[in-house]
């Protein structure tokens, strides 16, 4: 999968592998997020937005960490 830089405060790069839904996303802080069965659509919106940090916030993650909209499994 490619991970494709991105302009954001928030996100350095984002990645989406369409075969398995899953939407992989590098924070600026180093963390790496597998957010699974994610859409394709949803990738888009992602990568069109002009926010891309307020998209995945009011789209993919939600303020409580259990309510998140996607499975996803982090790094360490």
């Amino acid at each position: 999968m490619y991970l494709e830089t991105v302009e954001s405060s928030m996100i350095y790069a984002v990645g989406y592998d369409p075969e398995a839904r899953e939407l992989t996303v590098v924070f600026n802080s180093g963390r790496v997020f597998w957010y699974e069965d994610v859409p394709s659509e949803v990738h888009q919106e992602l990568m069109s937005s002009g926010s891309k940090g307020q998209y995945m916030r009011d789209t993919i993650i939600d303020l409580y960490p259990t309510h998140d909209r996607y499975p996803y499994r982090r790094s360490v």
